[in-house]
């Protein structure tokens, strides 16, 4: 009972729930002499490994063109929060095939609610005022004269 006690406590209780293609921006607590300061660490999750306190997620970002890859302990006191910036739509638990790409070939599709996209347009639709009809232009050929009328200008002028 002691250990099950352990183990409880040492989770954190409002960890999100992260999945691999997640963007994520990890605040991580960064311990220098006796300063103390918080720095974000912003990457697509790669991985999740583990479970209960001993879960650790990979993150990757691209730092000034060099791939940066960083475990992280989900439940670690060094994890100030975790914030999710967008989900990307996957089909694999673990992407290493992300090392590989590079620039736009390494992005990832977002996922979106497509039932909240629905009720939103909707919601849209009913209360965006009709279209005010537009007043009659006027005709192209009054509006610019015609190019040979700009060649007899020019000649005339000189």
């Amino acid at each position: 009972m002691d250990k099950m006690m352990v183990v409880n406590n040492a989770q954190k209780k409002e960890v999100p729930a992260v999945s691999p293609g997640d963007t994520v921006r990890m605040h991580v607590k960064i311990i220098e002499g006796d300063k103390e300061r918080v720095q974000p660490f912003e990457g697509v999750v790669m991985s999740l490994k583990g479970s209960g306190p001993g879960r650790t997620v990979k993150v990757r970002k691209i730092s000034y063109g060099i791939g940066v890859e960083r475990t992280f302990l989900l439940h670690s006191p060094r994890i100030e929060k975790i914030e999710i910036v967008r989900s990307g739509k996957v089909r694999r638990a673990k992407l290493y095939f992300l090392r590989n790409k590079s620039g736009k070939k390494s992005r990832l599709v977002e996922k979106l609610g497509l039932k909240v996209t629905a009720v939103e347009n909707a919601e849209t639709e009913a209360t965006a005022p009709a279209p005010a009809e537009k007043p009659a232009e006027k005709p192209v050929e009054a509006a610019a004269p015609a190019p040979a009328e700009k060649k007899a200008e020019k000649k005339s002028a000189k």
